[in-house]
C-alpha cells in the first residue's frame, strides 16, 4: 500500500533535517557571510556573495541517524579572481583570515578544496572559494594548485528543473535513498553521484507513458527505484556520472567499480522490497514490509498533524482566501505532452547581486523582489495564464497576508512579487485552454 501520510509524517518527523537546525544553520551562513565581506583584507575586499551549495542548496540535508551525530553543509565563497594568486593561495588565505579571528580561530581547519568551520555537537560548514575565470566557474585545489572548472549553479537548476517535472517529490525520494544508506549502511555512495544518478532517470517520457509516475511520494519512490534499478542492471561496469551542468567533467574519480557494483546489488533488493511493500493490499503486512526499508520507526509518526503548509487553517482570525483549479476551472486536463516552465530572478537593486532562484537552492533574502516570467513553454495555439501566489509561515499568518488568489495574467507574461514574509512560498502558473487547465508549473520560493 501507498500509506502516503505515513510517508509524510516519517519524512517530517524522521528524515527531513528539523526546522530548528535549518534556522541554526541559516544564521550561521548569515554570521560567516557578513563576517568575510566586513574584514579589511584580500578576502572581503574581493567579497562577491556566499551561495548555498550542496545538499543544502538542493534542499536534501537529511537528519542524522544518529540524533547526536553532526551533519554537514557547503557554501561556495563567491569571490573576485586576485591578481597573483595561484590557486593554493584561495584555501590558504581564506584560512588564515579565520584563524586571525577570535570567534573562529578553534573552530576552523583546512581541507583540499575548503575551509572547514566546525560547530561542535551541531554541524560543520564547508566553505569554499569559488570563482570566475576566462569566463568560466571554478574552485580551487590547494593541494594540486590547480583550478577544477564546475558549474554549481547550473548543477543547480538542472535538479529544480528535474525536481519540478516530479511536482517536488525528486528530492523528497533523494532524502529517503540518503536516510536509506545511512540507516542501513550496505553500500557507500557520494551524495552528488546518488542525486545524479536519480535524477537522471526523470524525464517527461514517464509521464508521457504514464501520468501519474510520480503522483505521490511512494509512487515516485517506487517509480525512481524501478527506473534506477532497470538502468544499473543494464551497465555492469561503472557508467560515467557525467556531471550534467558540465558535460566535459564527471565523478567517477568518486567511486569505484567494487563500490558501483556493491550499490547495484542493493539498489536492486531495495526496489524488491519496496515493490513488494506497495504491492500489498493488507495495511498491516504492508507496514511491516516499508519497515524492511525504513526501520521500526516508519508508521509510528502522527499522520494527523498539520503540514507545515496546511497549519494557517487553525489559527482564528486568519482570512484564508486560497483557491484551487479545480474550483476555478471548467475542468483540468493536463496533458503529458505539453510544458510551461517558470523562471524566477531577482529584479535589480543597488549594492545587490541579481541571480536566477533556481541556481541558490530558491532562496531569497527578504526585502529583495522577484520577477516570474516563462521560461519555455511548447502549447500549441493560443490560452490563456493564470496565476497563483501562496505565502505560508508564520510572518505571513500574523500580517493576514496568506493570498492564494488565481488571478489572470495582465498581458505581460510575468509577475513581479515582493520577498516580504520569511518561510516557504509559492508561485503557479497555468495555461488554460477553452476553459480548461493544460498545462501548469510550480515554482517554490524559500524567504529566509
Amino acid at each position: 500500500m501507498k500509506l502516503i501520510k505515513h510517508f509524510d509524517a516519517f519524512l517530517k518527523n524522521r528524515v527531513n533535517l528539523s526546522d530548528g537546525r535549518i534556522e541554526t544553520l541559516d544564521k550561521r551562513v548569515d554570521a560567516v557571510s557578513s563576517f568575510l565581506s566586513s574584514d579589511d583584507d584580500v578576502i572581503s575586499n574581493n567579497y562577491i556573495d556566499l551561495i548555498p551549495q550542496g545538499s543544502y542548496a538542493h534542499r536534501t540535508i537529511i537528519n542524522p541517524v544518529d540524533a547526536n551525530d553532526e551533519f554537514d553543509a557547503d557554501v561556495l565563497l563567491d569571490m573576485n579572481e586576485v591578481d597573483g594568486w595561484e590557486a593554493e593561495d584561495y584555501v590558504e588565505h581564506l584560512y588564515q583570515v579565520f584563524r586571525s579571528n577570535g570567534t573562529y580561530k578553534d573552530k576552523v581547519s583546512r581541507r583540499s578544496r575548503c575551509v572547514t568551520v566546525n560547530y561542535a555537537g551541531e554541524f560543520h560548514m564547508d566553505v569554499v572559494p569559488f570563482l570566475t575565470r576566462h569566463g568560466e566557474r571554478f574552485i580551487t585545489n590547494r593541494s594540486t594548485n590547480q583550478f577544477e572548472r564546475t558549474n554549481p549553479e547550473g548543477f543547480n537548476e538542472w535538479l529544480d528543473g528535474q525536481n519540478r517535472i516530479t511536482s517536488g517529490r525528486l528530492v523528497k525520494v533523494i532524502r529517503l535513498l540518503k536516510y536509506i544508506r545511512d540507516f542501513k549502511n550496505n553500500f557507500s555512495v557520494k551524495s552528488v553521484i546518488l542525486t545524479i544518478l536519480v535524477g537522471e532517470q526523470v524525464n517527461d517520457a514517464a509521464l508521457w507513458a504514464d501520468p501519474d509516475h510520480y503522483k505521490d511520494v511512494p509512487t515516485a519512490l517506487v517509480n525512481l527505484l524501478t527506473d534506477l534499478n532497470d538502468y544499473l542492471q543494464a551497465n555492469p561496469s561503472m557508467p560515467s556520472i557525467d556531471d550534467p551542468s558540465c558535460p566535459t567533467e564527471n565523478f567517477n574519480h568518486r567511486w569505484d567499480q567494487d563500490q558501483y557494483a556493491n550499490f547495484r546489488n542493493w539498489i536492486a533488493t531495495y526496489t524488491s522490497w519496496a515493490k513488494d511493500a506497495y504491492d500489498e493490499t493488507d495495511v498491516d503486512e504492508s507496514h511491516t514490509k516499508w519497515r524492511k526499508l525504513f526501520g521500526d520507526k516508519f508508521g509510528t509518526y502522527d499522520t494527523n498533524s498539520s503540514k507545515a503548509s496546511e497549519a494557517h487553517r487553525s489559527i482564528a482570525g486568519v482570512r484564508d482566501t486560497e483557491e484551487f483549479i479545480e474550483h476555478k476551472f471548467a475542468g483540468v486536463a493536463l496533458n503529458p505532452a505539453y510544458s510551461i516552465k517558470l523562471q524566477a530572478k531577482t529584479v535589480s537593486r543597488n549594492g545587490w547581486r541579481n541571480f536566477v532562484l533556481a541556481t541558490r537552492g530558491n532562496k531569497v533574502s527578504p526585502g529583495r523582489s522577484i520577477k516570474f516570467s516563462i521560461k519555455s513553454s511548447n502549447l500549441p495555439g493560443s490560452y490563456e495564464l493564470w496565476w497563483k501566489v501562496r505565502n505560508v509561515g508564520a510572518e505571513a499568518i500574523a500580517k493576514n497576508m496568506i493570498r492564494g488568489q488565481i488571478e489572470p495574467d495582465d498581458g505581460s507574461r510575468s509577475r513581479t512579487e515582493p520577498a516580504s514574509f520569511r518561510g516557504s512560498h509559492y508561485v503557479e502558473i497555468y495555461a488554460v485552454q477553452n476553459g480548461v487547465v493544460v498545462a501548469k508549473d510550480h515554482h517554490p520560493v524559500l524567504i529566509q
